[in-house]
């Protein structure tokens, strides 16, 4: 019998997302094999060959230079930030490369329809990151929905609960927290994995229209308390009794988002104290802003309502700054309902039993093992799929390929249009891919 090679791939982008896909290599060294990096940073591509064992001839500082080299790979994971997709996949799609890219895969229309219109003329094997579909949880729901236990379906409602602290760290003091700058919406950095799971669960039930509305509720100078002073542990008196204080938020909670947070403090030839991370809030780090004066202009909430090509709806909810991150989903069919936390890893099922005093039947579905990682589980699920795509040619039922990504990307960026025109209804055209 014929031993399969592993998939050999390079890191495009050494931050924390890319290095979590490569784990497969350490943990099953049968199925991928990490063999360079481009990424700026010198102390990531330390890590990278400290950790992968390749050597120096392999690293390299930008996308464009390793793509000026002779293929030496048969993939490359791009975990490079959203604005920065395009610019680094295209020269190595060029080049031959297959592609694991992170998610959202563009970051407008134009964008998505140049990549598309690349990987058509080079036949590449591209995936996007949507992790949530290869989660027990959400693989699950569309099972049932494939087994015809629901019937027909009529409506999708999901929502989105982003915590304090996740909404403070990431879209209002953090990366993705001015479009200006990240390229990104709030809807398109940290929804289009929602939207994703809509798209997939309709099946071929295309979308025909959009509308959507939103705003900044919460965290803008007008909202600031009255002595409220631009950095919690420079100049303000309510830094010890402030919810969204730095000193709170992260100090009190050193390891609460610490890949984003310390990032500035991986160069220190020790290991970060308290000290150096009270200087960095201090000093410079968007993460020490007051956070109603940190200068973010990205929604703190949004509603978004769809009608399907048949007559069925959904909508998504994203609501930040509650106590807790959660993710919710209520599907309804003609022939029953499944509801489910996918945090607290519950899931339910009632369907329509005319002979039962109730009515309906109800069953919890047991889910086949619900992982504590960032994703419900979904992290390894998509590496091992990505593996199968290369390697075999094989695509599960959840794989995300990038033909398979372009309803959840267009539904976002017509949302974000519909709301910035105060709702008026979006019409989906995919004749322009």
């Amino acid at each position: 019998m014929e031993t399969k090679k592993p998939v050999t791939a390079i890191i495009v982008g050494g931050g924390h997302r890319s290095f979590t896909y490569a784990q497969l290599a350490l943990d099953d060294p049968s199925a991928l094999k990490i063999v360079g990096i481009a990424d700026p940073n010198p102390d990531r591509r330390k890590k990278a060959m400290e950790m992968f064992g390749f050597n120096e001839e392999f690293c390299f500082e930008t996308a464009q230079q390793l793509a000026q080299v002779p293929k030496f790979a048969d993939a490359v994971i791009n975990g490079t930030m959203d604005h920065q997709h395009i610019e680094t996949s295209l020269p190595l799609l060029e080049a031959g490369y297959d592609m694991l890219l992170e998610k959202p895969f563009a970051v407008n229309i134009e964008e998505m329809q140049k990549l598309l219109q690349t990987v058509k003329k080079y036949g590449n094997k591209v995936m996007i990151c949507h992790v949530l579909r290869y989660s027990p949880f959400y693989r699950s729901v569309k099972e049932k929905i494939r087994t015809g236990v629901l019937g027909d379906i009529i409506n999708i409602q999901t929502s989105e609960f982003v915590s304090y602290h996740h909404l403070s760290t990431s879209y209002v003091r953090g990366k993705w927290g001015n479009s200006d700058l990240c390229k990104t919406s709030m809807l398109l950095a940290k929804c289009c994995h929602d939207i994703d799971i809509l798209m997939w669960l309709m099946g071929d039930n295309m979308p025909a229209t959009v509308s959507s509305f939103g705003s900044i509720f919460q965290f803008k100078p007008e909202n600031a308390p009255e002595d409220a002073g631009t950095r919690c542990l420079v100049d303000c008196p309510l830094v010890d009794t402030c919810d969204f204080s730095a000193k709170k938020i992260y100090l009190e909670h050193p390891r609460r988002w610490a890949m984003y947070v310390w990032d500035a403090l991986e160069s220190l030839d020790h290991e970060p104290t308290l000290e150096d991370k009270a200087n960095l809030l201090k000093n410079g780090s968007p993460y020490g802003k007051c956070i109603y004066k940190s200068g973010n202009n990205v929604v703190d909430h949004q509603s978004v309502l769809f009608n399907f090509s048949n007559g069925a709806t959904a909508t998504h909810n994203m609501v930040g700054g509650t106590a807790r991150s959660t993710r919710t989903i209520h599907v309804v069919g003609t022939k029953g309902e499944m509801y489910g936390d996918f945090e607290g890893g519950t899931l339910h099922l009632q369907t329509i039993e005319t002979e039962s005093p109730t009515g309906f039947k109800y069953e919890e579905v047991p889910l086949d093992t619900f992982s504590e990682d960032t994703h419900g589980g979904g992290d390894i699920g998509l590496i091992r799929d990505f593996v199968d795509y290369v390697r075999d040619n094989v695509q599960s039922v959840a794989c995300t390929a990038i033909e398979n990504s372009v309803a959840g990307h267009l539904a976002v960026f017509l949302a974000d249009r519909s709301m910035e025109q105060n709702g008026a209804p979006q019409t989906f055209d995919f004749s322009i891919f």
